[in-house]
């Protein structure tokens, strides 16, 4: 059943509408549907169960449901790339040749826990009826709809439904939760079914009249107005109870008030099992809104006021390790100004609890140097490390199309290790990119939103390419996975020179070394400060194994580039741990059975 609605005001004046409460819509969603959803529903999904994993050992990994699996590379069926229906393919591998595992066989392999999806309810950008489109969604049509890009057949409201239980369905197989990306903050247009039902109510005006633009997107949403907070509490756990989703990741939360994501934390606890559903976002804004007076909006400030439960993407973090997002050529820690960075990177890796400016619980935290936004890692590595002496990269090797400059892309890669270290050893809650773990390259794209496939797909060829970067990865998730220490527990700095950094965690300490010469971290000093925490300090030598060394030929990209990976392994001997150049070691203590990787 098909429904539009007429609205007659007092004056007179007739407006057709879409619901906004709609639940199901025809193609590009200009017409509400009524549907059974019990009919929606795929094999089994009575039996569909949220995975278990501890939130101690989640790694979140980023995609948007186009750019996953739309490259042949994929080895998905043409007729689901790019679709819900995709995430349910098994077995794919590279090109279907059977040599290298894709998609959710890969995200398997990698350990990956949770997927964060761009986007995915109705969306306007893209005409649905046509083929080829893209956007990255962030332009929501209708809140409580699936887009029906992804679908195989969007004027059917009922097939959407139904494929995107699918898909989350299969990553659950899989073992992996799967947070909805949400962008209740803003509308695609003034002219939306809101303003149409109710003039002047859901979206927020400045005092001359104008739509408020907070968002950058020219129609921020009153969510303080009583009526649009109960649309988006209603709306979450709607996704949450009929679609089985286990997280949120609220767009622009600088943009929403602190006491409506109280609410939508509240109602997802009424759920079942719902306190382990995860809700984050950017505490952040694009501009200036239109608030009601006395509106505490959930930024920056007002992180103290939320629930504790309710996580934050760091920033501050992102920007010590690479540099700025905002300045391209701008380095950071790990890519050529690491004394300015030193002491931030040491408030990140504690997830700031005892910085100046506090970021609140560890477990609060969104720890990352990459995202949908902005350059990817690779990217911002690759302009950022021009012209500080390296060799010129060979035109014949595979970084041709990410560096154009004189930087050799092992000195990038040697970058990239150092980033993901540091973040995978940070208290918190890791977060990457969609192949940021095999040097995924937008050719220097920083706001691909409607770029197109070929610059946003995520091409697998080149996963297999980089097994070594993305080993590098799965090792450091394994590991954080072995010991819930890595997600909570203190750090305590160990003293060094120079810029390098050294500090412990439980039994493991963690050496990074940003410099392009060897550093000796003398025994004693690591003795010294194991003592003060409280640690046995007897027949430590023979103790410590070192658990991971990303100078390893593990993590080498063999016949890429002539330059060598770091100086050499990381080792110690009676003077200390010899810490290579450009080189992050973990070292482990307490147990002669740990075994290396």
């Amino acid at each position: 059943m098909v429904r539009y609605y007429l609205i007659e005001f007092a004056d007179g004046s007739v407006t057709r509408s879409a619901d906004p409460w709609a639940r199901a819509a025809g193609a590009n969603g200009r017409r509400s549907m009524v549907v059974d959803l019990s009919r929606t529903d795929p094999d089994g999904w009575d039996a569909d169960r949220r995975p278990t994993t501890p939130m101690s050992s989640d790694v979140i990994w980023e995609t948007h449901i186009g750019d996953f699996s739309n490259a042949q590379s994929s080895g998905v069926p043409a007729e689901h790339r790019g679709k819900y229906l995709a995430f349910t393919d098994s077995g794919t591998t590279l090109n279907g040749e059977g040599t290298f595992p894709t998609c959710v066989e890969y995200l398997k392999n990698l350990g990956i826990t949770v997927v964060q999806l761009l986007p995915f309810y109705d969306y306007g950008s893209v005409d649905e009826t046509r083929t080829g489109g893209y956007n990255w969604g962030y332009d929501p049509v209708n809140y409580n709809v699936p887009e029906g890009s992804y679908s195989t057949n969007p004027y059917d409201g009922a097939v959407r439904i139904r494929e995107c239980k699918a898909m989350v369905q299969a990553l659950h197989a899989a073992g992996i939760t799967v947070v909805m990306d949400v962008v209740y903050n803003h509308m695609y247009t003034t002219d939306n079914w809101f303003e149409r039902v109710v003039p002047g109510y859901f979206c927020r005006r400045t005092d001359d009249g104008a739509f408020a633009n907070g968002s950058g997107c020219g129609c921020d949403m009153a969510t303080e107005h009583e009526m649009f907070r109960r649309f988006m509490v209603e709306s979450v756990t709607y996704w949450a109870s009929e679609y089985h989703l286990d997280g949120f990741r609220f767009d622009l939360m600088g943009l929403i008030d602190v006491e409506t994501m109280r609410r939508i934390r509240a109602s997802l606890d009424a759920l079942p099992n719902g306190r382990s559903i995860l809700m984050y976002g950017e505490p952040w804004a694009a501009g200036q809104s239109a608030p009601l007076p006395g509106t505490i909006l959930a930024d920056k400030q007002a992180l103290p006021r939320l629930d504790s439960r309710i996580g934050h993407f760091c920033d501050t973090t992102r920007d010590a390790i690479k540099g700025h997002v905002f300045y391209r050529d701008q380095p950071g820690y790990v890519n050529g100004a690491a004394q300015q960075n030193r002491q931030a990177v040491l408030d990140a890796v504690d997830a700031h609890r005892h910085a100046v400016a506090r970021e609140g619980e560890a477990g609060q935290i969104i720890q990352y140097v990459s995202a949908h936004d902005d350059l990817t890692l690779w990217d911002k590595l690759s302009i950022s490390m021009r012209g500080n002496g390296a060799n010129h990269l060979p035109d014949n090797t595979m970084y041709d199309d990410v560096l154009q400059g004189s930087t050799c892309a092992q000195e990038v890669l040697n970058a990239n290790l150092l980033a993901a270290g540091i973040i995978a050893t940070s208290a918190g809650l890791p977060f990457m990119l969609s192949g940021e773990e095999f040097a995924r390259t937008k050719y220097g794209d920083d706001n691909s939103f409607d770029s197109g496939s070929r610059i946003n797909e995520l091409d697998w060829r080149r996963a297999s390419d980089m097994q070594g970067l993305v080993r590098y990865y799965a090792d450091l998730i394994a590991m954080r996975a072995d010991d819930p220490a890595w997600f909570d527990a203190a750090r305590t700095v160990v003293p060094t020179e120079s810029s390098m950094i050294a500090f412990l965690v439980g039994r493991h300490a963690v050496l990074v070394n940003p410099d392009v010469r060897e550093h000796v971290m003398p025994l004693t000093v690591m003795n010294r400060t194991v003592a003060q925490c409280g640690g046995d300090t007897e027949s430590v030598s023979p103790l410590w194994r070192c658990m991971l060394d990303s100078t390893s030929d593990r993590y080498a990209i063999s016949g890429r580039c002539d330059a060598q990976a770091g100086s050499g392994a990381c080792v110690l001997n009676d003077a200390g741990f010899h810490v290579a150049a450009r080189s992050l070691s973990i070292w482990t203590r307490g147990r002669s059975d740990d075994q290396a990787i």
